[in-house]
This record gives structure tokens, C-alpha cells and sequence, in this order.
């Protein structure tokens, strides 16, 4: 029985005749399985050939994430406070393999995209919301992609008015071949260049002392200071991001992976989560060599100057190929997921697999985002530091949102069916949308008083956070799934698949669920506006 493809089911992206023949084919940089390959994967050189061609989402959108933002605020916080942070790192690590679990397995089992589904179990205006939230941290992201560039090159003395425009034709070049295969080769070389790191680490670990340091960096603690607790929520926001999900989800459905292959990609997200938090923990512990004795760290650019300056000139080198390199990365995926939701939330016709003139609306907003970032750049007086951390932070004060959308999703019987999430799994979801609150109500609670210990009111909130937590998992538990037609043998379960979104009747409506939401909506709008302020007195000094 051939895995059915499950994007064709929806009318966001109908296909002509001659696609349906090959609509189920997995289409990877190295290969192809077959939408009739139904054969066991019994051999390990079998399953490693199948893990090699599914492989893909999981690993772009973690690399993705080491992007220019996310180097510049691990190596201000490597540089700024040496190695004190790395335990934010492991923390991390549950969080990111969780919410990208699950967006994946959303998109493998329902063949639509997050805006999509979003809108369609929600409605239109929380699609609005969600998708607005998106657009806004995408943009000012891709604006620090650019800031990478400009940057990376301009420590080779190249102008940002040339080395911008390079980036610019870079990217539209990379995502308009129209050919999904060509798109992720590009991808894998850009990901390959990230082993850099390795020779930049041996250059500068003399001078750190790496082993007693890590070892220090793993205990828990909150540096001193007014803008720590920003660079904390900054470390959130550029390790687990909200375009992410909508990447992963839109990425999953256009390579063409159904529910069967859910394993294979489980294990190309964990390989992904692996090599973005040892990048990450590369790139401070490199800047670590710079604290107490760099120059003050104003941006990406000044670290590679310092690495220049302590280390020898090949590792100031190295650190500007590798900052170039995570800029464009980036910006490719982050401009990439605003095409994905865009095309689902207008319902037309957007994937790699199509050219300009089939899918005029997803490359003209790719274009659009690339364009858009660029020409901001240019503009004279940015302060390109502040705003790289202050997007970063934003992005970790909107998480929330985004998490509490993705775990109702992941918990309606009508979008996953068998595959929603099992008890443990929201209870892991539950603690992590806490603490992301807890983390930005300390920030908006020391804007308004900036006297007020940092500390104190983290744990005044935090235990407030405990109750909500608790109140919230107990409904989560006792909540009783709709009946759902189970699958009656493995196989059932492995190709099951969501009907067409248009076909699902109506969610059931829940006062609840709506007033909780409007909430959220309403603190983080707040958050938000006060983030802009504290970014604003940072950049006043």
C-alpha cells in the first residue's frame, strides 16, 4: 500500500497531473524514496540510506538558528560574561528538541502548514495574530542576518554597499531555481562550513582554560548587572524561536514526509539539536577568550577583532567566514518560513518544488523579505548591536504564543488523531510555556522598575508561574480526548493521515481557551512595547 502524500490534500498547493504521479516521492539532496517503496527497512545500511534522504528539516532549521543573531548574542554573552551561561544551553536543549518535535509530527501527520492549521482550528483573526507576530520578528531577524554581513565582510575591508547587495543575489539565487533538491544542496555546503568553528576553537583555547571553565558555566546563576537578565531572554529567544516552528512544519510537508517516516526525522531533529547547542557552546566559549581583556563588545564585528587581536589574525579570519556563513544560512530559512505562512494563510500555491511563474505570491515574498532587510541595513547610524540582542529578545518574549498554539494543536483529536500528544508531553509543554512567561514578566516587571532586584522578582513570579502550572497541567490531565477511529496495527497508525482541513468540522469552542488567549495577547503586546523601551536605554548606555 503506497504512502499517501499528505500536502496534496490540501487546496493550498494542488498539483497538475504529472506531479500526482511522483506526489508521494521524498525528494532529498541525497535521493529519493519512493511513494510505493512500502518494503521494511530491516538492514542498518538500509535505514541509514532512508535516514540520509529524509534527513533535512531537522537539520536546516537548527543550523539555521546558529545565525548571525544567535552568534552575536552567544558571543556577547562568552564575552561579556565568560562561560557563566552556558548552563542556559542545557537547559535549552529539552525545550528545542520538544517544540521542534512536535511541529514536525504536525506536519508530517496533516500535511498543512502552522498558519494554516492555525487559522483553520481558530480562525482567521488568531491566524492574523500569529501570523502578524511572524512577520515582525522574521523581518527585524532578517535585518540582523544583514548586520552579519556587512559585519563579516567588512572585517576583509569589503563596503556594506557592496558586500549587502552580494548577500542580497546570494539568497535569490539559492531559493529560485524552483527545484527542492538544488535548494537543500545549498543548504548542506552552508551547514558544512559551520565545522570552521572546530580549527577556530583550537586557535584561541590556550587562552580560556576550556575544562575548568565549562565546568563553572554548568552551574546555575544570574550574573550581576541591568542588562543580564535581557541577554538571558536573548539567548532564549535565538536558540528557540518561533519561526522555527512554522519552518520546520512547512519544510516537512514540502520534502514530502508522511506520518511513516517519523522516526527518521525525529532522529534528523535530534542530530539538528545537537549541532546547534555545540555550535552555540563553541561560539561563547571561543569569546570567553576575550573577557576581562577584548575590547568592549559592541557587535559581531568587534569580537572577530579581538579574536584578531589575542589570538592571531586566522582567527579573527575564521570567525567572520563563520559569521558570513550563519547570516546567510539564516536568512535563508527565516525569509523562507514568512513564505511558507504567508502561502498558507492566502491558501495559494507555495514550495521549493515550484518556479516563479506557478508560485508568484511565495517567491515575491522571499524576495520581498530579502530586499526589505537589506535596504534597512543600509541606512546610515543603525545601532546594529542593540538591535541584534533586542530582536533575539523579542522573539524568546513571543514564544509563548507560539507554544501555547502548537500544543493546542498537537492536543485536537480532529488535526492528529492517534498521534496527539501523550499526557507527559504536555506536562513538559506546560513547565515550558511557564517559565518563558516567568522569564518575560521579570523583564517587563524591572522596565518599569528598574530599582527592583532582578532576582527577587523572578522568584516572586516564578512562584506565581508554579501555580499557574499547576492549575493548568491538572486541566491538561483530566482533560478526556474526543473519541478518535484508532489505528489497528502499526501500519494503520503509520499512514494515517489528516483529511482535508476544508472536510474537519469546527473545534469545539471553549470561553476558557478564549479568554486565556486574549490574555496572553494583551501581556505580551505589553511586553513587547517595554522590551523597545529597555533596548532603547541600553542603546543610550
Amino acid at each position: 500500500m503506497p504512502v499517501i502524500e499528505a500536502s496534496f490534500r490540501s487546496s493550498a498547493d494542488r498539483r497538475s497531473a504529472t506531479d500526482r504521479a511522483h506526489v508521494g516521492d521524498i525528494v532529498g539532496a541525497l535521493g529519493t524514496v519512493s511513494s510505493h517503496d512500502t518494503a521494511p527497512r530491516g538492514s542498518l545500511r538500509r535505514r541509514l540510506v532512508t535516514l540520509a534522504v529524509v534527513m533535512g528539516p531537522g537539520l536546516i532549521v537548527m543550523a539555521g538558528d546558529n545565525d548571525a543573531g544567535g552568534l552575536s548574542v552567544y558571543a556577547q554573552a562568552g564575552q561579556v560574561h565568560g562561560m557563566k551561561l552556558l548552563w542556559i544551553l542545557v537547559l535549552l536543549a529539552p525545550v528545542l528538541m520538544v517544540n521542534q518535535e512536535m511541529a514536525m509530527r504536525l506536519g508530517a501527520v496533516t500535511g498543512a502548514g502552522h498558519a494554516r492549521l492555525i487559522v483553520e482550528r481558530f480562525g482567521r483573526l488568531w491566524g492574523a495574530f500569529s501570523l502578524g507576530d511572524l512577520l515582525v520578528v522574521n523581518l527585524l531577524t532578517i535585518v540582523t542576518e544583514f548586520i552579519g554581513v556587512t559585519l563579516a565582510l567588512g572585517y576583509f575591508g569589503v563596503s556594506r554597499y557592496l558586500a549587502v547587495p552580494i548577500a542580497a543575489v546570494v539568497l535569490l539565487a539559492a531559493t529560485g531555481t524552483g527545484s527542492f533538491r538544488r535548494w537543500e544542496r545549498v543548504m548542506y555546503l552552508l551547514i558544512a562550513a559551520n565545522l570552521l568553528l572546530v580549527p577556530l576553537v583550537v586557535l584561541t583555547h590556550s587562552r580560556i582554560g576550556v575544562g575548568a571553565g565549562v565546568a563553572r558555566g554548568l552551574v546555575p546563576g544570574l550574573p550581576a548587572g541591568s542588562g543580564a537578565l535581557l541577554l538571558v531572554i536573548a539567548l532564549v529567544g535565538t536558540t528557540v524561536a518561533p519561526w522555527q516552528l512554522f519552518f520546520q512544519q512547512s519544510n516537512v510537508v514540502d520534502k514530502r514526509i508522511t506520518a511513516r517516516w517519523l522516526h527518521y526525522e525525529r532522529v534528523d531533529t535530534a542530530i539538528g539539536a545537537l549541532v546547534v547547542l555545540l555550535g552555540a557552546g563553541a561560539v561563547m566559549v571561543i569569546a570567553s577568550g576575550l573577557h576581562g581583556v577584548g575590547p568592549v563588545f559592541r557587535d559581531a564585528g568587534t569580537v572577530a577583532a579581538g579574536l584578531k587581536l589575542i589570538s592571531g589574525s586566522a582567527a579573527g579570519a575564521l570567525f567572520a567566514i563563520v559569521l558570513f556563513n550563519a547570516s546567510i544560512l539564516g536568512a535563508a530559512a527565516v525569509t523562507l518560513s514568512s513564505a511558507y505562512a504567508i502561502g498558507d494563510f492566502a491558501g495559494v500555491k507555495h514550495s521549493l518544488h515550484r518556479r516563479w511563474r506557478d508560485a508568484p505570491l511565495f517567491h515575491g515574498v522571499y524576495a520581498a523579505g530579502v530586499l526589505v532587510g537589506a535596504g534597512i541595513v543600509l541606512i546610515p547610524g543603525v545601532p546594529l548591536g542593540v538591535i541584534t540582542t533586542a530582536v533575539q529578545a523579542l522573539a524568546g518574549l513571543l514564544l509563548p504564543s507560539a507554544s501555547v498554539f502548537l500544543l493546542l494543536l498537537c492536543n485536537d483529536p480532529d488535526v492528529l488523531g492517534p498521534w496527539t500528544n501523550p499526557r507527559w508531553l504536555n506536562m513538559i509543554g506546560v513547565v515550558v510555556v511557564t517559565a518563558l512567561v516567568v522569564l518575560s514578566g521579570t523583564l517587563t516587571v524591572t522596565t518599569l522598575f528598574p530599582k527592583a532586584d532582578p532576582r527577587l522578582v523572578g522568584s516572586l513570579i516564578g512562584c506565581a508561574g508554579v501555580v499557574a502550572l499547576v492549575l493548568w497541567g491538572a486541566a491538561l490531565w483530566a482533560a478526556r480526548r474526543q473519541p478518535v477511529a484508532e489505528a489497528q496495527t502499526p501500519w494503520q497508525r503509520a499512514i494515517w493521515t489528516m483529511p482535508a482541513v476544508e472536510r474537519i468540522g469546527p473545534p469545539r469552542r471553549s470561553s476558557v481557551r478564549t479568554i486565556g488567549l486574549v490574555v496572553l495577547r494583551g501581556y505580551l503586546m505589553t511586553a513587547g512595547m517595554l522590551l523597545v523601551v529597555k533596548a532603547i536605554e541600553l542603546a543610550n548606555g
